[in-house]
């Protein structure tokens, strides 16, 4: 769980849903995660947990009714609305929906909405007839103009047995939002295009030539670009890591098709990240059938891959308005010697250069050491830090760059 959360103020709305379960681990995690949860329940919600669990769960006193005796708060959903950094229904029924798009506040949760000036994040949960019903996708929509966040539910089986959306959104999605609603939007309007992971080149059926990139900095990246409010599309090679919510994403494999991708994604970004480890040779040619072990030696004839980074730093020279270009340089030696080379001969704006021979640092790993250098001879080195926050302080300096190249 994101440190992110530590000494925010976060009211957690639940309507009467069977999902009403799978919220108390996310009571719970933001509460681990340093954040103050003050859980407000429908009525209907009570029926499926007690209130003394979200107690339990949060530390904190739970609020159903909106004439329970509250003490010294006279005006409950006015203080409720106040005090709190962002609120998240969880999860949303049908019914609820209703009343929050029709400006409706007959019970607490709604009237604290109607009141409230934070953020607010929706997360449906129901039948698939009802939230694909007309009237609920009209809802929504109507939520969305009024500013909400709606995280989209998931597709899957239901507790009636059905088929199809509407299961509560998982956690990493709806974390995601929530990060989104405590970061400062400082990248909207952007549209960033980024590469990760490696590129496999296939040999036959059954081999490849690969390298050990994971694709963690790359999805922390697009992750972090789009909390900050950017539009991102990220192009991955073959990786295990699940994709980015909310983030278009283009899955290739071979260094070719990450070639095409890029390149007819050009025109349409304003800062394109090539954080791919994309493989430099591919065997000359690919065997339709598994090579066979004859003898004790093979020689491979190997024929090189497009520099993606060059042809991009090329391509920027004449445009009317250039791009922002940063690479990336994961070496073994001569590593601020290889960046300073890399950043001058592909034109390129940033570059980030991290030692791969650490053993804390690079591939594999959820930490980086990098040190980043521009075009205006900056140099700035980052202590360890988590592929995240690597990414938040790449993304100030791109930002900052970006401002002064305008």
């Amino acid at each position: 769980m994101s440190s992110s959360f530590s000494g925010k103020n976060i009211l957690v709305g639940i309507t009467g849903s069977i999902a009403v379960y799978k919220v108390c681990d996310w009571v719970r995690s933001l509460s681990k995660a340093g954040a103050q949860v003050t859980v407000v329940m429908t009525e209907s919600a009570a029926q499926f947990v007690s209130p003394l669990t979200f107690a339990a769960l949060s530390g904190n006193r739970v609020y159903v009714k909106m004439f329970d005796p509250v003490g010294e708060e006279d005006i409950p959903h006015i203080n409720l609305a106040r005090k709190n950094d962002f609120i998240l229904v969880a999860p949303a029924t049908a019914a609820t929906i209703a009343r929050m798009a029709g400006g409706l506040a007959d019970d607490l949760l709604s009237a604290i909405v109607l009141a409230a000036k934070v953020p607010i994040i929706v997360c449906p949960a129901m039948n698939s007839n009802m939230y694909l019903h007309p009237a609920t996708q009209a809802n929504l929509q109507r939520l969305k103009e009024y500013g909400y966040t709606v995280v989209n539910p998931a597709t899957g089986t239901m507790a009636c047995g059905e088929e199809g959306p509407g299961r509560l959104p998982e956690w990493e999605s709806v974390s995601e939002a929530c990060l989104g609603a405590i970061t400062a939007q400082d990248m909207t309007g952007r549209s960033i295009l980024i590469t990760a992971g490696p590129t496999e080149e296939p040999l036959d059926p059954v081999r490849y030539l690969s390298n050990r990139s994971s694709g963690k900095m790359g999805y922390s990246l697009a992750r972090t670009a789009r909390r900050r409010g950017a539009r991102v599309t990220l192009v991955a090679g073959p990786t295990h890591l699940a994709d980015p919510p909310d983030v278009s994403i283009v899955h290739v494999r071979t260094a070719l098709e990450m070639y095409d991708q890029v390149i007819c994604r050009f025109d349409d970004a304003d800062i394109i990240v090539k954080a791919a480890a994309v493989s430099d040779f591919r065997p000359a040619s690919t065997m339709a059938q598994k090579i066979k072990k004859q003898g004790s030696e093979l020689q491979l004839q190997l024929a090189g891959n497009s520099d993606i980074l060059f042809e991009l730093g090329e391509r920027n020279k004449t445009e009317r308005n250039p791009k922002i270009l940063v690479g990336f340089a994961a070496e073994s030696q001569k590593v601020l010697e290889e960046g300073k080379r890399k950043l001058q001969e592909k034109n390129l704006d940033c570059i980030v250069v991290n030692d791969i021979s650490a053993d804390d640092a690079g591939f594999s790993v959820d930490t980086n050491r990098v040190t980043l250098l521009d075009r205006f001879g900056g140099v700035h080195e980052l202590p360890l830090l988590s592929k995240d926050e690597t990414a938040d302080r790449i993304w100030d300096a791109v930002i900052f760059q970006a401002a002064h190249l305008s």
